[in-house]
C-alpha cells in the first residue's frame, strides 16, 4: 500500500484519488482552499482519504500528485517535496495561466519550469495526456487485453520505477517517453493527447495499446 499526496483536487486529482482509494492506497486530499473545503470529497472516497494542508500533503505521503494550473507553480510548499516521488499533471494553457516566455518559446517544458520551484523533487510528468472521465472509465487490471497505456516522462529512474508500480497499481501500463525535456510530447495539442483516446462525447473512451502510444508520441513536432 502507498500514500498518495494530492495537491489540487479538482477533476484529475480527484480520478487519480478514487482510482489509488479503489486500489488500496491511502490518498490524503489539499487544495488551496484549505482542508475544510474537501471534507466532502474525502468523506466520498472513504475511509483511506482525509484531507489536510498542501505542506501536510507533501510531507506525509510516499508519493505527491501535483495537478495545478501552471500560474500556481509559484505557491508550491518546495521544502516537504525534497526527495520525494512527484507526478506532475499539469499542462499549460496561456489562456488560464497567462503567457510564461520560457514555455511560449519552448526554452523550457512545463516540467522543467514546474523543477524551477521544487528543485528536490524526483518528477514525472503523467496524467496529462487523459481526458479524467477517460482515466476513470478505461482501469482495467493487469491481465485485460484491452488494458490502456499512459506515457509518462523523467529523469530519475527511481522515481520512474515508483510511478510505473503505482500507475500499474490502478489500471494502466506505461510507455517511458523520455527524460523531462521531451514530456513536450505529451502536452496539450500532441498527437498523445486526448485523441487516442477517444472523443470526450464518448466518456468511456476506448481503449490504447502500447503501439499506439509510441506511434503518437513519434509523431508530436513543435
Amino acid at each position: 500500500m502507498t500514500t498518495v499526496g494530492l495537491i489540487g483536487s479538482g477533476n484529475i486529482g480527484t480520478t487519480v484519488a478514487q482510482l489509488a482509494v479503489e486500489a488500496g492506497h491511502q490518498v490524503v486530499l489539499s487544495n488551496s482552499r484549505g482542508p475544510e473545503t474537501l471534507a466532502d470529497t474525502a468523506a466520498t472516497l472513504g475511509s483511506r482519504a482525509s484531507a489536510a494542508t498542501s505542506e501536510q500533503a507533501a510531507a506525509a505521503v510516499d508519493i505527491v500528485v501535483i495537478t495545478v494550473p501552471v500560474k500556481a507553480f509559484p505557491n508550491l510548499p518546495a521544502a516537504p517535496l525534497a526527495g520525494k516521488t512527484v507526478i506532475d499533471t499539469c499542462n499549460y494553457g496561456p489562456e488560464r495561466d497567462g503567457h510564461i516566455p520560457e514555455l511560449d518559446s519552448n526554452a523550457l517544458t512545463s516540467s522543467e519550469l514546474l523543477l524551477r520551484y521544487i528543485p528536490d523533487a524526483l518528477l514525472v510528468k503523467a496524467f496529462n495526456n487523459i481526458f479524467y472521465k477517460h482515466l476513470l472509465s478505461l482501469a482495467r487490471p493487469a491481465v485485460a487485453a484491452d488494458r490502456s497505456f499512459l506515457p509518462i516522462a523523467g529523469d530519475s529512474t527511481q522515481a520512474k520505477a515508483a510511478v510505473t508500480k503505482f500507475i500499474d497499481s490502478i489500471g494502466y501500463s506505461v510507455v517511458d517517453a523520455g527524460p523531462l525535456t521531451d514530456s513536450w510530447r505529451q502536452a496539450t495539442g500532441t498527437p498523445v493527447w486526448g485523441t487516442p483516446y477517444g472523443p470526450y462525447s464518448n466518456e468511456k473512451g476506448q481503449p490504447v495499446g502500447e503501439d499506439a502510444i509510441r506511434a503518437a508520441l513519434a509523431a508530436a513536432t513543435r
